[in-house]
């Protein structure tokens, strides 16, 4: 499936790395109820998506095994930090209803694709658009509870996340519209 060149490289190591600040967000913050680590530790994640981005290209190590990895763990990295912001009723299910939704549809598109012989998805400048956006809103309303900077917080995450919601719902439509009138190869 992927050549073992393609899975040990310095920007899937940084994926990887990222990967493990999904559990450590989610005992930090629930656990815990330590929201400055909670905080820092999305930041680090959302800053090491765009690293290894550029790590990969400036090394020329880019794979389709990165290629997967990396939206699987923004995807993750999405539904966790939801969950946990539901639960602690930061911000309405229905949010979390529209991006689990969203992601589930893709799935079966993506099943449909691969069953066509399409192959997977290729990320657009829309889909990492909604991703930034999402990434950027939830650290924001994560601190949204906090005295001094909690409205700032506030404006800015909310302003993120109805920016990322829409830009994630319309990302569904262009994937699919994409998957819909693909040719085989």
């Amino acid at each position: 499936m992927f050549a073992r060149e393609e899975i040990l490289t310095i920007p899937n190591a940084i994926t990887g790395v990222r990967a493990l600040g999904i559990p450590l967000f989610l005992w930090a913050y629930l656990r815990l109820g330590n929201v400055t680590l909670a905080f820092l530790i999305l930041l680090i994640g959302a800053l090491s998506d765009y690293f290894d981005g550029k790590v990969a290209r400036a090394l020329k190590q880019e794979s389709n095994f990165g290629a997967a990895l990396d939206p699987a763990i923004d995807r993750a990295y999405i539904a966790a930090t939801v969950i946990a912001l539901v639960v602690k009723e930061i911000v309405p299910i229905w949010i979390f209803l529209i991006l689990i939704g969203r992601d589930i549809w893709l799935a079966l598109v993506l099943l449909v694709k691969r069953f066509r012989g399409t192959g997977v998805f290729e990320v657009t400048f829309l889909g990492k658009a909604a991703t930034f956006n999402l990434l950027y809103a939830f650290p924001f309303l994560l601190l949204s509870g906090h005295s001094g900077i909690g409205l700032a917080c506030f404006i800015m995450g909310w302003a993120f996340a109805i920016w990322g919601v829409g830009l994630y719902l319309a990302t569904a439509f262009q994937y699919t519209y994409i998957a819909a009138t693909e040719k085989r190869i």
